[in-house]
């Protein structure tokens, strides 16, 4: 059956992606791919299977349901991390496969405390600390009773990590909060330290700590954004400009394509409105033709009239609403477009090309959203 439209994942293009975050991080440094939000819309199966051609053995998920989708798309038995969501119900099945998770408060500790003792399994934990995220972790004034049980219950804990989470570590109006939250990390880590407790790895840096602050590398970094191609924010990327290779100014390649066809053609009278409602009338005879993704698809309902796309190598403009599942494009100065002709929505065609950034230019969305947004039933695969 044909789907309206289909998702391409570029094996080059990861590779290269690969090779420059390596390279920048440096050998001593283990990189988790973070793969949630099915993969920031690339899907998670695909990057599995990239990211282990390319050497990486761990990733970071949000959810247990992606880690379990994760865990069965390995070919190289890599390290699983559950960084957020995680029932009660599924500590056992967790536990089992041997994936680790964040605990961050003491009822998620004490449920994974009694799972592996029922299973005589240990649980594989990171303890994330509140250092100024406000939205998971334990605080400072947790930590002699944390302490307490993790020493108690070390039968039952395999200590995988120490973590915590920057609070827009992309952005230079963030900095001085940043600043505090790294101090006050150091400072879980010196005290637990003293009192003869120590984690397999220390880890605290995502896409934009790693690149912006080197002393977050650890043991391990958390790369997201940067492995699918993407700076994390405009301004890291110029914060980072001096300091790339002469010959290599854009090291980060953008994996995703996104293309559909053209369902129809018709032609519209001068004067007509286009669509639902009257936000586009036609200021000549126009020739209209209709695609088959609408904001049911990801294509959001905010690049009504201000969406483009490429066709016949040209690029051509929505006109009217984006409806749920197509838009209309306004094609009347190409020559012999046809019922299915290429519609390119994200990615390159002839010598043009439509970028996921000229989306969040249009409706002010930024790429983690748009991408994330890509429904799961959009086929992907992946081309060389």
């Amino acid at each position: 059956m044909r789907h309206t439209s289909y998702i391409e994942i570029s094996r080059q293009a990861y590779r290269q992606n690969m090779d420059f975050l390596k390279s920048d991080i440096g050998p001593k440094t283990e990189i988790s791919v973070v793969v949630k939000g099915n993969a920031y819309g690339h899907g998670i199966e695909n990057i599995v299977l990239l990211a282990e051609e390319n050497g990486i053995r761990h990733f970071s998920t949000f959810s247990a349901d992606e880690a379990i989708r994760v865990h069965n798309s390995s070919k190289s038995d890599s390290e699983v991390m559950i960084m957020g969501m995680l029932e009660d119900e599924d500590l056992k099945e967790i536990i089992q496969k041997g994936i680790s998770f964040y605990v961050f408060e003491f009822e998620r500790l004490d449920a994974a405390i009694k799972v592996a003792k029922k299973l005589n399994v240990k649980a594989k934990i990171h303890v994330e600390v509140e250092t100024g995220f406000h939205r998971t972790g334990f605080e400072w004034e947790e930590k002699e009773a944390l302490l307490e049980i993790l020493k108690e219950n070390a039968e039952q804990l395999s200590l995988k990590g120490l973590c915590t989470h920057y609070a827009g570590a992309e952005s230079i109006s963030n900095y001085v909060r940043v600043r505090k939250q790294i101090k006050l990390y150091k400072k879980f880590k010196t005290w637990f330290e003293s009192q003869g407790l120590n984690f397999d790895k220390y880890h605290t840096a995502c896409s934009a700590a790693t690149l912006l602050y080197p002393e977050t590398k650890m043991d391990l970094v958390r790369i997201g954004i940067t492995s699918y191609g993407f700076w994390p924010t405009q301004e890291t990327y110029m914060y980072r400009y001096q300091s790339l290779p002469v010959n290599n100014k854009n090291p980060l390649k953008r994996l995703i394509s996104w293309k559909s066809s053209v369902m129809n053609i018709k032609s519209v009278k001068m004067g007509e409105f286009i669509g639902y409602g009257s936000s586009y009338m036609t200021p000549r005879n126009m020739q209209i033709a209709l695609v088959p993704i609408g904001y049911g698809h990801g294509y959001s309902r905010l690049l009504s009239n201000q969406g483009k796309v490429l066709i016949s190598g040209k690029i051509v403009f929505v006109t009217g609403t984006v409806t749920m599942n197509s838009i209309a494009v306004d094609v009347t100065d190409l020559e012999k477009v046809m019922k299915g002709d290429e519609v390119v929505i994200i990615g390159v065609q002839g010598e043009l090309e439509i970028t996921v950034a000229s989306f969040g230019e249009s409706s002010q969305q930024v790429n983690y959203e748009l991408l994330t947004r890509l429904p799961l039933d959009i086929p992907r695969r992946i081309v060389e």
